[in-house]
């Protein structure tokens, strides 16, 4: 077994112990999810793509994957991403790291800010990140979801850093590869609901109408995996903007398209509380928002192709594989 396929299923056999509707309740409730945070730190999920640890930053995104399969609560694409950034730049942090949006002398819409015991600060086309320890945490907010989206306040130890690959493009993609999990999840609600339900005598996987729901849902989400695979594929290239941009607003697309259908299937039952369909519903409509929507992505592909020139569009759209 490879080191992916292991990170793969330890990370699924821990989620589907500890990661359930009960706790996403309370993480909306603003419960930090403590206990599945020490699972993640005894298991070393917190420091993956650390070359030490064996593992490269394509592992990361595949574990990115993983936790939108189960909506886990916790900022791991940040805090992977920021173990990456401070490697060789930084002192080691020894506590939860996020990522958030530079303004003014602050950062906004930071993942348990609150919580966190250092922050990134990101702004876009910007390859400079602004970097506090012990922040204060000025505010406290959520998403349409639920989930702790904080205003912070740059502490007295802030200093930059420099990274290779765009770090606006590097959090769009980490929100990709989540909503990417996220959405084979809807997908496998979707049918296990029309599986077990039915109407008329009969299970209404067998009705026309919801097999073509399902169909359309199922080509969705395998052009959002492909779409979140090209991006990390990039990374560490000359191609990475583009190829981020375009993952993005591709599984952004997706987000909508996917939705609709499986709440369509769900009919009233899908609105529910006491459902989990709207667990993941409400998280991957916030999170096409976060970091760039679909217009921001297309119009920055867009640029990065008429800055190639007219003779070079076909060769990089044949060359993509």
């Amino acid at each position: 077994m490879d080191t992916r396929q292991l990170i793969e299923d330890t990370a699924t056999k821990i989620f589907s112990d500890h990661c359930d509707k009960a706790l996403l309740d309370r993480s909306e409730r603003g419960e930090f999810a403590d206990g599945l945070w020490q699972q993640i730190t005894a298991n070393g999920f917190h420091q993956i793509g650390d070359a030490a640890s064996g593992t490269t930053a394509a592992d990361t995104f595949a574990f990115l994957k993983v936790c939108g399969r189960f909506a886990v609560p916790l900022p791991m694409g940040e805090m992977l991403l920021g173990h990456s950034w401070g490697m060789g730049q930084l002192a080691p942090c020894q506590g939860l790291m996020s990522i958030g949006r530079q303004h003014g002398d602050g950062v906004t819409q930071v993942p348990w800010g609150r919580r966190a015991a250092r922050v990134f600060a990101v702004q876009r086309e910007s390859s400079t990140v602004t970097v506090t320890d012990a922040p204060a945490c000025v505010e406290e907010d959520t998403n349409m979801a639920g989930e702790a989206r904080d205003r912070v306040a740059f502490g007295g130890q802030s200093q930059q850093i420099v990274l290779r690959d765009d770090p606006f493009a590097q959090m769009a993609l980490a929100r990709t590869n989540v909503m990417a999990g996220t959405l084979q999840a809807v997908l496998d609600l979707g049918l296990q609901f029309a599986a077990e339900r039915e109407q008329f005598g009969r299970s209404i996987s067998k009705f026309q109408a919801i097999q073509h729901s399902l169909a359309v849902v199922a080509a969705e989400v395998a052009a959002a995996q492909r779409a979140a695979d090209a991006g990390v594929d990039a990374l560490g290239t000359d191609r990475f903007v583009a190829e981020a941009a375009a993952s993005k607003a591709r599984v952004g697309e997706a987000v909508g398209i996917v939705a609709e259908q499986v709440h369509q299937v769900h009919g009233a039952m899908g609105f529910t509380h006491e459902h989990r369909l709207h667990h993941f519903t409400r998280r991957l409509w916030a999170w096409r928002d976060e970091w760039g929507n679909e217009a921001y992505w297309q119009r920055i592909l867009g640029a990065n192709l008429v800055s190639m020139g007219a003779d070079k569009v076909w060769s990089y759209i044949a060359t993509r594989g």
